[in-house]
């Protein structure tokens, strides 16, 4: 049996040390993941998340996934989805690690909805940082990060998949509730599964 982890950035994935995961399987990352850690995938479909990727030269360190562009054309050693999904980062990374074959896969970090007051706030590690929004900006509405999950759901049926939850209370939007495929753990026994030390 082989494991993958999918890394989002929502909040709630803060403190989980990600070099140890290795060991274990293959990671999957998005966006500004590449600043702090080198995960084996790295899926950005923003232009400019992509432009400043390479003006770092990380798709000369790691394996760096888009969706083809004509302006990228001058750059080497980017990877292209082919056909371009046209999805949001996290589910298309959560697709491309879907399509390698790992048995279970963890998907870390997929928060869906907002922090804050009335949880209207944006929820990402990297909010107020370049290529985001502002720490205190209106939180996008998830509905195409679900629709594009549960699309990978159902096309993967004889997969398992582990949803991290920050704690028990965690958000869990209606239409996953009905996959077999698809369970939920809290933060805290993903992290005693693995023997890991939350930071």
């Amino acid at each position: 049996m082989t494991i993958a982890f999918v890394l989002g950035n929502g909040t709630s994935r803060i403190g989980i040390p990600l070099e140890p995961l290795r060991k274990f399987g293959k990671i999957y990352a998005c966006n500004a993941v590449y600043r702090e850690f080198d995960s084996d995938y790295l899926v950005a479909v923003d232009t400019k998340m992509v432009n400043e990727i390479v003006h770092n030269g990380y798709q000369h360190k790691g394996e760096v996934w888009t969706n083809y562009n004509k302006t990228y054309e001058r750059f080497k050693g980017l990877h292209y989805f082919t056909p371009s999904k046209g999805w949001s980062s996290g589910p298309t990374a959560l697709d491309l690690c879907s399509s390698h074959g790992h048995d279970s896969i963890y998907i870390l970090g997929f928060d869906f909805k907002g922090i804050g007051p009335e949880e209207k706030r944006v929820n990402n590690i990297y909010s107020g940082t370049q290529n985001y929004k502002g720490n205190h900006d209106t939180a996008t509405y998830f509905g195409n990060w679900l629709r594009q999950t549960t699309q990978i759901l159902q096309k993967n049926s004889e997969k398992r998949y582990i949803r991290v939850l920050l704690d028990r209370q965690g958000f869990i939007p209606e239409p996953l509730d009905k996959f077999g495929n698809l369970t939920h753990i809290t933060k805290e026994d993903f992290c005693k599964s693995f023997n890991i030390h939350p930071v």
